[in-house]
């Protein structure tokens, strides 16, 4: 099937060539014409989390009639504090501007609330004040105009940051843009250096870099096509970039050597096309399929960015092995012999060396399998440990370079104002089916308050049920079992703020920050409660939606996992005919994705290289995890494909294992390492981000590579090929039947003016 596609490219080649045009030109409009992407989890509505968070949307925020978002600007100065009527004055200058544009519902200022307010809005040392700015749009939409309103406010007398969830919201939308673009400023160049030293010719090196440029653009409209029916991450055009640019040059470099090889073997263009689609093409077809499986593992978490990611991801693998098997080959036809034009001078003719570094690194690994294996395993295993000790928690501002306005921000509001370095944890007593303000409810929630305010490292709890100290369980059963017409003002606000037509709200305030353990205690503790028959206790806010997230990737992980290991191994016997290889070459993945997996805790969380790096040392967010296992496993078996297909072209033709492992890793050696030269500098580029997600998954995915093409390929590969023998190819007979029958084993090819084979 390959060969005649290879041959029907050949002849269709400016056909071929024009079709790819038209596509590169929809690309093109498709990338121009944009697309909504979302900033955080679109939500599955199963956890409780959302649940309780979707009830207080449902029935309070409604009758509050709040729109809108907001940002904080902190006011600071070394000498005046906020008494000083020169600092007042300079704040009152400062905003102005602001309370004359027509996207501003109002500035707050210490100045014009009471006593209490003005005192929590103010500094310990009463050298910097808060301002709270109101805007009429929801955060998508204001903060694109954010800049403009930031740009606003100046002062010649006092320092100004400003933060709060819009600017920080914002800061990402334009980290993430800058992060992408130096990483493709930085890969480019980079990758063509590098495809020039790995080819010797200028017209080769430049053909899959521009295959990797028209995969990303393909990508990047087919994620803003996405966007239009599902929400889609803003990381996901990251992952896009990343992904596409490394699978489509992997592709490319493959399909461009092997019509090299067979040129200067002697066969004609056509020939040539023919053969380097039915071996090459045929690897990057299954290699293509097993990087799209891996990332299909992302798809198990709906509900999470990971799952638009997963998706944004596998359509950027299938524009890569489109081309790869569409335009390349026409292009190539097209060209010839020119492929090897403008030689570097210090460069020789392309040719094939039969015997050469990566046979003897092979024929030295096999003289002594046992002695190689043993250490290679236990290294493996030893960088694997940290991951042991992995401690996991939804990224938060400190996901932002130290040097962000936002981020700095943030951090002189907790440091330095009393009660910012509070945590809410929400309870939501639920009654679906009746009032929460009868008598008997009203005493179930009040004792509920009175159990949780008790827990250990609860500050206190503000709700309906305590807005007079000096009333008691009786008074506030019979209050709000009345008219609510008939109440204290202050009650009835409290009523509107804290209750609804099935449940009422309990804000539980704690000083430990929302990723601690013991926040998490708090939120575990309040879940053990209960209020009597027919209601439930629901908790949400940010600690508890870190909980349910995290529990939800753990539920879901191991069947990800083992969908993903069983179709990937079934993938792997139809490539192979052999059911020890796709055994052998997952289990050395999961090793290497371990050893991996242990240097990201070892240095994000743990904090090594954190200086050099520029990131503030943290618990792993739990989707970095799932990001890398998805696409190192992957991307591993991209290399195991390529690999285990030249071997066994040889084993096939020689019938002896030993040859068959050092001809196949002499054959592919040399470009499995320069593909993961080329992979390792297009994921460190993604290292260089200022994010710390987008940094960690980069720098995981450099390391992973680096581990596989070296200790997993070069190594540990032979070894084990070598203590297996013949049985590496092994089959039963029923399967070995099956795998012929349909036919997934490669054949010779049949050239011109020859005979089927």
């Amino acid at each position: 099937m390959f060969e005649r596609w290879g041959r029907f490219v050949y002849r269709w080649r400016w056909a071929t060539l024009v079709v790819s045009g038209v596509l590169l030109a929809a690309s093109i409009v498709g990338v121009l014409g944009g697309g909504t992407l979302s900033s955080g989890n679109s939500g599955s509505g199963r956890l409780e989390a959302e649940r309780a968070n979707s009830l207080i949307t449902q029935q309070i925020v409604p009758a509050q009639k709040k729109t809108g978002s907001g940002f904080t600007l902190i006011f600071g100065s070394g000498s005046l504090t906020a008494s000083d009527a020169a600092f007042k004055s300079a704040i009152l200058a400062a905003v102005q501007p602001l309370t004359t544009d027509s996207r501003v519902t109002g500035v707050t200022t210490p100045y014009d609330v009471p006593a209490a307010a003005a005192a929590s809005m103010t500094s310990r040392d009463s050298h910097k004040v808060l301002v709270q700015v109101g805007v009429k749009d929801s955060s998508q939409v204001a903060r694109k105009y954010y800049p403009e309103l930031r740009s606003k406010v100046r002062s010649n007398t006092l320092s100004i940051q400003g933060t709060g969830a819009l600017a920080i919201n914002r800061a990402f939308d334009t980290t993430l843009q800058q992060d992408l673009a130096r990483a493709e400023y930085v890969s480019l160049p980079v990758t063509l250096i590098l495809l020039v030293l790995i080819f010797g010719t200028v017209v080769a090196a430049g053909l899959p870099l521009g295959v990797g440029i028209l995969a990303i653009l393909g990508g990047i409209a087919g994620t803003f096509l996405l966007s239009r029916f599902t929400d889609v991450s803003q990381y996901a055009l990251n992952i896009v970039t990343l992904i596409g640019l490394a699978v489509a040059i992997d592709y490319s470099l493959f399909i461009v050597n092997r019509f090299r090889d067979e040129l200067s073997a002697g066969r004609s263009r056509e020939d040539a096309i023919a053969v380097a689609v039915a071996t090459a093409g045929r690897s990057i077809m299954f290699s293509g399929i097993t990087v799209a499986i891996g990332l299909g593992a992302m798809l198990f978490f709906q509900g999470t960015f990971l799952a638009s990611m997963g998706a944004a991801g596998t359509i950027v693998v299938a524009v890569a092995v489109f081309y790869g098997l569409t335009f390349l080959p026409a292009l190539l036809s097209v060209l010839g012999g020119a492929v090897n034009r403008v030689r570097l001078p210090f460069s020789r003719p392309h040719q094939h060396d039969a015997r050469g570094f990566w046979h003897g690194m092979a024929e030295w690994v096999m003289r002594r399998p046992v002695v190689v294996l043993l250490p290679t395993l236990g290294f493996l295993l030893l960088a694997g440990i940290p991951f042991l000790s992995i401690r996991l928690a939804n990224g938060d501002v400190d996901q932002l370079p130290p040097g962000d306005e936002s981020r700095q921000g943030y951090d002189t509001l907790i440091r330095d104002f009393p009660g910012q370095d509070q945590t809410v944890v929400t309870a939501v007593v639920y009654y679906p089916n009746s009032s929460p303000l009868t008598s008997e409810h009203v005493g179930a929630a009040y004792d509920l308050s009175q159990r949780v305010a008790s827990m250990p490292n609860v500050l206190r709890v503000d709700s309906l049920l305590n807005v007079d100290p000096s009333l008691t369980k009786a008074d506030y059963q019979r209050l709000y079992a009345g008219p609510a017409s008939g109440l204290p003002q202050p009650l009835q606000q409290a009523l509107r703020s804290g209750s609804g037509k099935n449940l009422l709200v309990l804000n539980v305030v704690t000083n430990k920050a929302p990723t601690t353990d013991e926040a998490r205690t708090i939120v575990r503790a309040i879940r053990g409660q209960s209020v009597g028959a027919g209601g439930q206790v629901l908790v949400t806010g940010q600690t508890a939606d870190d909980l349910d997230i995290i529990g939800y990737i753990l539920d879901k992980t191991p069947i990800a996992v083992g969908v993903v290991v069983l179709v990937t191994y079934l993938v792997l016997f139809l490539l192979t005919g052999s059911i020890v290889l796709p055994l052998k070459a997952v289990v050395v993945n999961l090793l290497s994705i371990a050893a991996s997996f242990g240097a990201l805790v070892w240095i994000f969380q743990q904090g090594h290289l954190s200086n050099v790096l520029g990131f503030t040392p943290q618990s792993i967010d739990p989707s970095v995890p799932v990001i890398l296992f998805s696409i190192v496993f992957g991307m591993s078996m991209d290399y195991e494909v390529f690999l285990i297909s030249r071997m066994q072209e040889e084993y096939r033709r020689t019938g002896d294992n030993r040859s068959a492992v050092a001809e196949g890793l002499q054959r592919s050696g040399r470009l499995i390492s320069g593909a993961a030269a080329i992979m390792a500098a297009v994921f460190l580029a993604f290292g260089l981000a200022d994010v710390v997600l987008i940094k960690a998954i980069g720098i995981g995915l450099a390391i992973a590579v680096v581990i596989d093409a070296t200790i997993v390929r070069m190594l540990l590969v032979p070894a084990i090929m070598r203590l297996l023998g013949d049985l590496n190819w092994w089959a039963p007979r029923p399967l070995a039947w099956l795998h012929r029958s349909i036919g997934a084993g490669e054949t010779q090819i049949k050239t011109a003016g020859e005979g089927a084979a």
